[in-house]
């Protein structure tokens, strides 16, 4: 999907700021639906996007940039196109760009988070750390206005004095970009500080470029009325709300806040249709309960262990079931579409010995594994060591392999749910048209040398439940991975 390359106008709009955590494509599209202009995605650091591929997902209709490890960094969606901005931790203005140019078709505007005062971010030269370098600032924001051709942003705090402050954002603007948003507290300062309306005033006043007003949550911003308030004592183009959006995202309603478990059940049915982990599901729900929590649904919400018993916690269960039989079914449309890469990997598959064997860890001695037995075998014969060519299935997601031993492959024709388990059941294959000690259980063989067992092998559920905090737990990437090797908080800042 392509956003034109018509500026983002920052002038006189809602926004939901970027947050750890809560930032996902639910949220959102819920700050949408209730009446935010733009939406910032949380702050994703520029190494981690540059290890992702930008894949088009056909289940859920979204683009999802995927990391290595197979967990989606970021989703987005048409819905939201032209008016998401998507904020980036980074330290180096070469890294800056090629991560803008990496999203820039998929969004509508780029920032750079110059205030997050968390270690994570300033150890790494990120956040707040940027602000005691103003060479380097005006390097990632002048490389970033040249290199894309997308509005950018950048996100501040104030400095201790009002003279330094104002220094810098001259500097800021001059480099081009669209607008400034200003978090009205120190480096040091946390919500229960208040915010200096006083010092995002001298800036609005100062720049002729949109100054948006942040950090009012706390002291200012109980509804939509106080937002206008909270503009006016800023004197700021706009204003962008972190925590009282998080608590109640319906609060940018001209007409009012709406209860809490309408907003909550809206917002568990995007996470279910956009395939929202579990576990941020669930963080961001507790985050709107607050002091709710010990209540009955509370702790229904605190027992959940998955999306489904999220969804019956607040009467959704219907519709959890409705919504994965519909995402089942077009992703068996979709397979079916495509019938070659159901039955085998999309390559030539002519002389390969084929049986229809699995890996299961349970029949196997402890510290033994049949890749392992395979790699001893070939090393006794003087052959080179296996390789192992692997392909990932569209939509369902499971993986087959072929490995190679003496210029014969070897194949298991049943797909499984992870590269390691079909790696071992290739090596299996091979075991066994040779006649040769695979590992089993009570099975005699030469002794192997010791070598320290492949942990992932242990796991036969799903690798993506030990990333909780990521996007993806239906329907991850409907498309063709390969693979192939030798054995081997939360505010808006």
């Amino acid at each position: 999907m392509i956003v034109n390359s018509l500026s983002l106008c920052y002038h006189n709009k809602l926004i939901l700021a970027p947050m750890v955590r809560v930032g996902t494509l639910p949220m959102r599209l819920l700050a949408l639906d209730y009446g935010a202009d733009i939406v910032y995605c949380e702050e994703l650091i520029d190494l981690k996007m540059l290890q992702c591929k930008r894949v088009v997902n056909e289940v859920l209709s979204t683009v999802d940039f995927v990391a290595p490890d197979d967990r989606v960094v970021f989703r987005t969606c048409e819905r939201e196109q032209s008016r998401v901005v998507f904020q980036m931790g980074t330290s180096d203005a070469e890294r800056a760009l090629a991560v803008a140019r990496l999203v820039e078709n998929d969004v509508a505007g780029i920032d750079v988070n110059m205030g997050c005062p968390k270690e994570y971010s300033t150890k790494g030269g990120m956040g707040a750390a940027l602000l005691s370098d103003p060479d380097k600032i005006e390097k990632i924001l002048s490389t970033l206005v040249k290199g894309t051709q997308r509005p950018v942003t950048c996100k501040i705090r104030i400095l201790p004095s009002l003279e330094d402050t104002l220094s810098l954002v001259k500097r800021i603007e001059r480099t081009g970009i669209a607008a400034i948003a200003v978090h009205g507290r120190k480096r040091e300062e946390r919500p229960q500080h208040p915010v200096s309306c006083e010092a995002i005033k001298a800036i609005a006043e100062t720049l002729s470029i949109p100054v948006i007003a942040n950090g009012g949550s706390h002291d200012h911003i109980q509804g939509y009325l106080d937002i206008q308030d909270f503009r006016q004592a800023t004197a700021a183009s706009s204003v962008m709300v972190a925590r009282a959006a998080m608590w109640n995202p319906s609060i940018f309603l001209k007409e009012g806040p709406r209860p809490l478990e309408e907003v909550m059940q809206k917002y568990i049915r995007y996470a279910v249709q956009y395939d929202n982990h579990y576990t941020n599901t669930k963080y961001c729900l507790c985050q709107m309960l607050r002091e709710q929590l010990e209540s009955p649904q509370g702790r229904l919400l605190h027992a959940a262990q998955s999306s489904q018993e999220i969804c019956e916690a607040f009467g959704l269960g219907a519709f959890y079931e409705e919504t994965t039989r519909e995402l089942d079914a077009r992703r068996a449309k979709l397979l079916a579409r495509s019938p070659e890469e159901v039955e085998e990997p999309a390559e030539d598959t002519s002389g390969i010995i084929k049986m229809a064997v699995k890996f299961d860890r349970r029949a196997y001695s402890p510290q033994i594994t049949p890749k392992m037995c395979l790699l001893e075998w070939c090393r006794r014969e003087k052959l080179a060591q296996p390789v192992y060519e692997t392909v990932q299935r569209p939509l369902d997601r499971l993986f087959c392999s072929v490995v190679t031993v003496a210029e014969q492959k070897y194949q298991s024709t049943l797909w499984d749910k992870s590269k390691k388990l079909a790696e071992q059941a290739a090596a299996i294959v091979c075991l066994r048209s040779q006649g040769l000690p695979e590992g089993r259980l009570g099975e005699e063989g030469p002794s192997l040398h010791k070598r320290k067992r492949e942990a992932p092998d242990q796991d036969t559920g799903d690798p993506r439940a030990q990333e909780p905090a990521m996007p993806g737990e239906l329907c991850k990437k409907p498309f063709l991975a390969l693979a192939s090797g030798k054995e081997s908080p939360l505010e808006g800042w």
